[in-house]
């Protein structure tokens, strides 16, 4: 099995910074993509931002140049968030794209999620 733990989240002010950590463990064969994905009350799950296992990045529109997706090593990712605006309180969830030991396809693996508020 493969398990995903998302920590790091909080109460911020608006233009404050906040830093989120995704940790995959587990049996795992190898891990593609991990992402950062939120909702917010009433809305629907959406994409932040991707990376692959050759560092490639993607981020939506609305974050970009603010956040920043990393990749420590191929379980480890962050997202540094910067400038943080009250439209960005959502509970932030870590998906990771891997293929576990003995599989022979790959599956998509969800944290618990961390909340983030952005709130004076």
């Amino acid at each position: 099995q493969v398990q995903v733990v998302e920590s790091g989240g909080g109460l911020v002010q608006p233009g404050g910074s906040l830093r989120l950590s995704c940790a995959a463990s587990g049996s795992i064969f190898n891990i593609n993509t991990m992402g950062w994905y939120r909702q917010a009350p009433g809305k629907q799950r959406e994409l932040v931002a991707t990376i692959t296992s050759g560092r490639s990045t993607k981020y939506a529109d609305s974050v970009k140049g603010r956040f920043t997706i990393s990749r420590a090593n191929a379980k480890n990712t962050y997202l540094q968030m910067n400038s943080l605006k009250p439209e960005d309180t959502a509970v932030y969830y870590c998906k990771v794209a891997a293929q576990a030991m003995g599989a022979s396809y790959q599956t998509d693996y969800w944290g618990q999620g961390t909340q983030v508020t952005v709130s004076s």
